[in-house]
């Protein structure tokens, strides 16, 4: 009953501020204040979902998870190291391949290239680069010929379509295997057979060949430059790469994502945290004005307090009534914020390419990001996670009005009336 009886009054008093327009103005102020930080807050979130779907899916997704490369000789005995990582929970996959570093020529000088032989049926295992190029493309690979698959960045970059010829020049390709020496420099033709779109710096450095005749090319017989590997969770990728290079006899490079890509999972993160306790302050100073609010909403209200306290309401119900006037501003704030929200996370992607072509800017390069248009990702737990924390500071910025309305003397309120 007397809970009841504080939300009723809490209620009367919340819908009877509008007397007042300084302190409707202000009450106005603190629940926007609220919904703008909510708001923004599960957007902000939401994108960063964004970059880790997409880091995971679009990048980790045709990035190695691991690599084993030869020192100073190829792998030869490749099959072996296959099976010995199928032995190991954690590894899903394996895939041999070749790898050949050269310079390209381009308008205003040359740029490095780095090719990589797959063999498409074993490729598709350990990475998902399928998904981004055509079928005759894909099929281009498994012939021993000198077809070769660019991606669309590099290929734009160079005005070449398919059919075309690109020159490779690199060292003499019989040494990087061993690393012995360079030698002078070839060029070497390779006929553009696909176009692959991933975006970002991968579009711009790498291309691919067959198998067979990149290893041709490079002299290494039935040996392969490298092992590329598979796992179930990519961040212990670490641990099951040590774990397989250390059961082998041959000396090996032994890499991860980590070291190529892990300072972009590291760098959404920290964009993330930081932009958490920013917004989160942004709805701290929000519910700082509902203290302002109910100060004010006291002092005007000392008569009909002492009123209630005469009549003989406990003063925790007094505390409740003004703990549910200012809780309904953070309520009506944080239902306004997350509808918003919501809203704007679930369009974010459209709402950024419309300002894109309204503008007519870029808002993400594809030659600096690994993706070319902002993505967005809504979990319900963030939401739920923003509403509650929002809820709890506008719940901690009724304490102490509530307190001071129950320390009100009904005596000295009545007789300054």
């Amino acid at each position: 009953m007397r809970e009841r009886l504080a939300f009723w009054v809490g209620w009367r008093f919340y819908m009877a501020r509008q007397s007042n327009r300084f302190i409707s103005f202000i009450s106005f102020a603190s629940t926007a204040g609220i919904a703008l930080g909510v708001a923004v807050l599960i957007t902000v979130l939401s994108a960063m979902n964004g970059f880790e779907k997409e880091l995971e899916q679009r990048l980790l997704g045709v990035v190695p998870h691991g690599e084993l490369t030869g020192v100073n000789e190829p792998l030869h005995d490749w099959p072996k190291i296959a099976e010995d990582a199928k032995k190991i929970p954690g590894i899903n996959a394996s895939a041999p391949f070749v790898r050949i570093q050269g310079l390209i020529q381009k308008p205003g000088g040359f740029q490095g290239l780095t090719v990589i032989g797959i063999t498409p049926e074993l490729e598709a295992k350990v990475s998902n680069i399928r998904d981004f190029m055509p079928d005759a493309a894909w099929q281009a690979l498994a012939s021993k010929e000198n077809n070769i698959v660019l991606g669309k960045g590099l290929a734009d970059a160079l005005g070449l379509s398919l059919g075309n010829t690109l020159s490779l020049y690199t060292p003499n390709l019989a040494s990087q295997s061993t690393g012995r020496g360079l030698g002078s420099a070839k060029s070497h033709q390779f006929k553009v057979a696909g176009i692959f779109a991933l975006g970002g710096e991968l579009d711009l450095t790498t291309a691919y060949i067959s198998l067979d005749y990149g290893a041709e090319l490079l002299g290494l017989g039935d040996g392969v430059s490298g092992i590329r590997i598979k796992v179930d969770d990519v961040f212990a990728a670490p641990q099951l790469i040590r774990t397989l290079g250390y059961s082998q006899s041959q000396y090996m490079y032994l890499s991860d994502w980590t070291r190529t890509q892990g300072h972009l999972y590291q760098d959404i993160q920290l964009v993330r945290a930081v932009m958490y306790l920013v917004l989160a302050l942004v709805i701290a100073v929000a519910c700082f004005n509902i203290v302002s609010t109910l100060v004010m909403a006291v002092r005007d209200k000392q008569s009909e307090i002492a009123i209630l306290l005469t009549m003989g309401m406990a003063k925790a119900t007094i505390m409740g009534i003004f703990v549910v006037q200012g809780a309904l501003n953070g309520l009506l704030g944080c239902l306004i914020g997350a509808g918003l929200g919501i809203t704007l996370a679930l369009n974010l992607s459209a709402i950024a390419s419309g300002i894109e072509q309204l503008f007519g800017v870029q808002l993400l390069s594809a030659d600096v990001y690994f993706i070319d248009f902002l993505p967005s990702q809504l979990h319900l737990l963030d939401v739920a996670l923003v509403v509650s924390l929002a809820l709890l500071m506008s719940l901690l910025a009724t304490l102490y009005p509530a307190w001071k309305a129950s320390r009100i003397h009904p005596a000295e309120a009545l007789a300054g009336r």
